[in-house]
């Protein structure tokens, strides 16, 4: 479900010290009734997932689109990523959360994980046409809350609700 940016900004998340600099795009609640100690459950399927494939026909037509597009224009070179075309979010890191550890790498998108927190996460993903904070995704955005995200959201509360029902 969407939720007002204020669900976000309201909240005092490290984030905020990060990216004063950075545009806030959406803010979504995720269909996970875990708590607190299943956060590292739910990070570790994020990073694990592949949007791409477990989203509508129409959302994986426009992740294919994306993709090819990316090749053909070259936005995706590594020339253009994180430490190369922008400097990465780590360095702005204060010593604590750099301590803290990145969290897990990503198995199917390009984004960089910056930190994870006990209760909070960040990844960043740079290219030719944005450097953002995971889910900042700026080329689709005039598709993506209609035909993305709600089928991401669907995809990460089956997954999540089928990882509670294996660990018992």
């Amino acid at each position: 479900m969407r939720l007002p940016e204020s669900a976000h900004t309201s909240r005092p998340w490290r984030i905020h010290e990060l990216t004063p600099d950075f545009r806030l795009e959406d803010v979504w609640a995720l269909p996970t009734p875990g708590g607190a100690d299943d956060f590292r459950r739910l990070v570790e399927a994020i990073a694990g997932g592949d949007p791409a494939q477990g989203t509508s026909r129409a959302g994986r037509a426009l992740w294919a689109i994306r993709w090819k597009l990316g090749e053909i224009f070259g936005w995706d070179d590594e020339r253009e990523g994180v430490g190369s075309r922008v400097d990465t979010l780590r360095d702005r890191l204060p010593a604590d959360m750099r301590a803290a550890g990145s969290g897990p790498e990503f198995e199917s998108l390009p984004f960089k994980p910056l930190y994870q927190l006990d209760d909070e996460w960040a990844a960043e993903i740079a290219n030719r046409t944005v450097h953002g904070v995971l889910p900042y995704m700026a080329a689709i955005s005039p598709f993506r809350h209609l035909v993305v995200y709600p089928p991401v959201m669907q995809r990460i509360g089956r997954e999540w609700h089928a990882r509670v029902i294996r660990s018992g």
